[in-house]
């Protein structure tokens, strides 16, 4: 068995890994791919924080994690092909050692909610479930309606305003955590897929009162984030923001989008996306462990 830190090159590897793992569990794969990938490892350190496991050259196991205002967050995943052997509790120590290495104080994992094996390793090892998250997705077809509320691209001199749309729109949601405009904007313009003519946005006078943030991936489209200021929530932004990018993605060729959101909501933007026919392709528990 080898046992490596992963690189960028990893990608579509490591989401085939949980593809598979998907379809073990569910029967069917979901939309997360290589760019899934890439996007929740944009910021780790792949030398410290990230442990491939091979054996004759395949990929058989694989985990990664970093910590964030001192608590850490993780995801990792075995082939079904090497269910029974150990490697889940070793993923987990591996990831729960580093964790305490960087002086976090909690740690935060992830498993499918179908995942019995996962979740009963988990349970076993002290953890407790805190949220759940779901994986929503929609077929696109060539009736989609059109936006009653007048939309406008993002431009980049949009920045500023369509990041302090975000961190308003998301203040009240589960762990949020504030991140300054330049470490955003930065972080965003690294992505190997940022595309900023998917991006969206509406105005009032001149203010920016909300915004979606969409993704062209391999799957198809993905919308990264979309929110809507406090004041001017229930006038149907949120809708009409979903249902340009839909349009957008159709545009363009894609046949399907998807976007993952916290299954308590308080803003109920689950009955959100499935008013506009989203369903849940997967849901995910959310594990919570103290640190020594």
């Amino acid at each position: 068995m080898n046992v490596r830190p992963a690189t960028p090159a990893d990608a579509e590897a490591v989401a085939d890994l949980f593809n598979a793992l998907e379809v073990a569990l569910l029967g069917h794969r979901t939309s997360f791919d290589a760019e899934g990938v890439r996007g929740w490892w944009q910021t780790i350190a792949y030398e410290t924080n990230t442990w491939l496991f091979e054996e004759d050259g395949a990929l058989v196991a694989a985990t990664g994690g970093q910590v964030f205002d001192g608590t850490g967050n993780s995801a990792g995943g075995v082939h079904p092909d090497a269910f029974g052997r150990g490697l889940g509790t070793r993923l987990l120590e591996l990831v729960e050692n580093r964790f305490v290495e960087e002086n976090a104080t909690r740690m935060h994992s992830w498993t499918i909610a179908a995942d019995e094996r996962g979740n009963d390793l988990f349970s076993r090892r002290g953890f407790r479930e805190v949220r759940r998250f779901w994986d929503m997705a929609i077929e696109l077809d060539d009736e989609l309606p059109e936006p009653l509320v007048a939309i406008e691209v993002f431009g980049e001199d949009d920045a500023p305003g369509f990041h302090a749309a975000l961190e308003e729109a998301f203040a009240d949601h589960w762990e949020h955590t504030p991140e300054p405009f330049e470490k955003w904007w930065s972080r965003q313009q690294a992505r190997a897929n940022y595309d900023p003519s998917l991006w969206l946005l509406i105005r009032d006078a001149d203010e920016i009162v909300a915004v979606c943030r969409n993704e062209a991936r391999p799957s198809g489209g993905y919308v990264g984030a979309i929110g809507v200021r406090r004041a001017w929530r229930g006038r149907g932004y949120a809708k009409a923001l979903l249902h340009r990018a839909f349009r957008e993605f159709r545009r363009r060729g894609m046949t399907h989008a998807s976007l993952g959101v916290d299954a308590s909501n308080p803003t109920g933007a689950t009955r959100l996306y499935e008013s506009v026919g989203m369903h849940v392709e997967v849901e995910h528990i959310v594990w919570e462990k103290s640190l020594p």
